[in-house]
């Protein structure tokens, strides 16, 4: 198409037109991604690149409910010991003797303890006797009485 002029001597927008074309055609036979750079590395090792890691987001809940906590008080304080040597210790070293959970450990004594018996325990001493079971020795601060707790949990 040659241009064609208009009364005033300008040229009308056939010559652009006719670029355009000619650049879509160019681009069309070569593609437009003919002249890419080579990306320089700067290392023999390829690294994945990151990419995005989107959090989970499940269509539902993997337990229907929670579970319940697995060492209350009830299960780590399985029965007091009353067997001489701790007659013994309540009596002279203000001392409850209990068999408990082979798993609790001294923390979860101490705060079964308070729960169950709302006595204050000094210290707690735990052994494993031979036969498998955990064994707890509960020193009683001062202001607690052994003989009394143990006359309220009945097994004197």
């Amino acid at each position: 198409m040659a241009p064609t002029k208009t009364s005033k001597g300008k040229t009308t927008k056939a010559s652009d037109k006719d670029a355009k074309a000619k650049s879509a055609k160019k681009a069309a036979l070569h593609g437009t991604h003919a002249h890419a750079a080579r990306k320089v590395r700067y290392s023999v090792s390829f690294h994945r690149p990151k990419t995005l890691r989107l959090p989970r987001n499940p269509k539902y809940p993997r337990k229907s409910i929670p579970h319940a906590p697995r060492m209350d008080q009830f299960r780590t304080i399985v029965s007091p010991l009353n067997t001489e040597s701790a007659m013994k210790k309540i009596e002279e070293h203000n001392t409850l003797v209990f068999i408990t959970d082979i798993r609790a450990n001294k923390r979860q004594i101490k705060d079964a303890v308070k729960k169950l018996y709302d006595v204050q325990a000094a210290k707690v001493n735990t052994l494993i006797r031979p036969d498998g079971k955990k064994k707890a020795y509960v020193r009683l601060t001062a202001d607690h009485d052994a003989l009394d707790v143990a006359n309220k949990i009945g097994f004197i």
